[in-house]
């Protein structure tokens, strides 16, 4: 299997709840896999074009028969790594996101990286009933650490970290989706670290089974 890690998080482990159960998943889960390819894929550190001015223009060009040699170098160069991130989760087995919840929703790389791979054709299909995801035969987990505590009724419309991930996974025909919420570490007086060790070890034993 091939397993791709993607962190959307700038801080260093020690100093984040998310990049910390994060990392305590993936150890155990290649302990207990070790026949499994692990690529890790830092947002942050990666080239995640948004969609812009250069991107929808040359989409445009490429529409109207402009051939792909034919755009500026920079709508080259920023179509061809949407494709490269694109190419390379079409091409793993199973996915693990790790991200905080900043100001109710994911972090902006994490969105724009989703943009690179909502794409008509390859992860997903529109068909006469509807659009069709592409990726069914995938599993995915999803990481996720916040402030406060949203999983309750009162606070959960205004959560859309994990609930525009399942949306989004669902959409590309993902449904086998885990989720680890590590909430509340803002409103801990320890600052969230006993909350991350229970977390910690929760991490450990889903990489068990997943």
């Amino acid at each position: 299997m091939k397993v791709l890690y993607i962190t959307a998080n700038p801080k260093n482990i020690e100093h984040s709840h998310s990049l910390s159960v994060g990392d305590s998943f993936i150890k155990e889960y290649q302990k207990q896999n070790k026949d499994d390819e692990v690529i890790l894929l830092d947002l942050f550190k990666t080239d995640v074009p948004e969609i812009d001015y250069d991107v929808m223009n040359a989409w445009g060009k490429l529409a109207s028969g402009v051939d792909f040699k034919d755009l500026s170098t920079e709508e080259i160069r920023k179509l061809s790594s949407m494709n490269s991130n694109l190419e390379q989760f079409m091409d793993a087995d199973k996915y693990v996101f790790v991200a905080p919840l900043w100001n109710f929703g994911v972090p902006p790389v994490l969105k724009a990286y989703i943009d690179n791979l909502a794409i008509n054709g390859k992860t997903f299909k529109y068909t006469e009933n509807g659009p069709k995801g592409l990726l069914g035969n995938k599993k995915a987990l999803f990481i996720q650490s916040s402030g406060g505590v949203y999983s309750n009724e009162a606070m959960k419309k205004y959560e859309h970290g994990s609930s525009y991930m399942n949306v989004v996974l669902n959409f590309f025909g993902i449904n086998d989706i885990s989720e680890l919420l590590v909430e509340g570490v803002n409103m801990a007086k320890d600052g969230g670290l006993e909350i991350r060790e229970q977390f910690n070890k929760k991490a450990v034993t889903l990489a068990k089974t997943f």
